[in-house]
């Protein structure tokens, strides 16, 4: 396994699989500024690295993520100012939300215990969530006087549906792992004891695809969410028109017909 420690996260890379782990467990992974740059630096390699198929994120110790550090006060910072404490929170807190939303392989939220706030926002930008009995999540931010402001507000009602994200963004009640699957939040819910390996499994699974297939195939979704069935429909016909001038493409078409696993080239 290649490990990259960071001061805050760790980094690691085994068998086309990345896994972030957020490492303040003293602080239940709450995030500071700090964390967030190696957040950055380390998706930015996830992106950069063609061995990478697909990521994993979780968080240390009994949490996957507090929230935001709360002892960073942006408001005192910069003397009230909303023009700036806005700023600085697009910048810093809302980036590696876009980012991770936007990274161009399947990523894996592996939710060990809380997701709070901000938290709870990183484990929505995953394209899939599996947690165990101790996962919880909260949206936390109603209830010290602030409002969604890294994506919740836009990841939740697709998720879990508008009436439902309103009642958990306005109560800022808890949500336990078993509604949390109910409600598609979470995607499966397994015993803590073999979180990781059902975790690691489902990554492996999935990065024995064609990185390709897998990028368009993600391209494809994102691009749905916002988009008209007939657009769609045409973007599909051109991701397949990609697919299907590649080399992995003829490969697994093959593979198929000998009854054999395909050997991917990526290209």
């Amino acid at each position: 396994m290649d490990t990259t420690k960071f001061e805050n996260i760790v980094f690691s890379k085994e068998e086309y699989v990345a896994k972030i782990a957020l490492n303040r467990p003293e602080r239940l992974n709450a995030i500071t500024r700090e964390m967030e740059q190696e957040l950055t630096e380390a998706l930015a390699e996830a992106h950069r690295d063609e061995d990478i198929k697909v990521l994993v994120l979780t968080g240390a110790g009994r949490a996957f993520c507090s929230g935001g550090d709360v002892s960073e006060n942006m408001v005192e910072e910069y003397g009230g100012s909303v023009q700036k404490v806005s700023d600085t929170f697009h910048h810093v807190y809302q980036g590696v939300i876009l980012q991770l939303f936007n990274l161009d392989i399947p990523t894996i939220g592996m939710i060990n215990g809380a997701a709070a706030g901000l938290g709870f926002d990183l484990a929505l930008a995953c394209d899939i969530r599996i947690g165990s009995e101790n996962a919880k999540f909260m949206v936390a931010f109603t209830k010290m006087g602030l409002t969604p402001a890294a994506g919740g507000a836009w990841l939740m009602p697709r998720i879990m549906g508008l009436a439902k994200a309103a009642e958990f963004i306005y109560t800022a009640d808890l949500l336990e792992a078993e509604e949390a699957l109910r409600l598609g939040v979470l995607n499966r819910l397994v015993p803590a004891a073999s979180l990781e390996q059902e975790t690691t499994a489902l990554a492996r699974k999935i990065s024995q695809n064609s990185t390709l297939a897998n990028r368009l195939a993600k391209l494809q979704l994102h691009r749905g969410l916002d988009t008209d069935l007939g657009t769609a429909l045409e973007i599909g016909a051109t991701c397949q028109a990609i697919c299907l001038t590649s080399e992995d493409t003829r490969e697994a078409l093959a593979a198929f017909r000998e009854k054999r696993k395909p050997i991917f080239k990526e290209r």
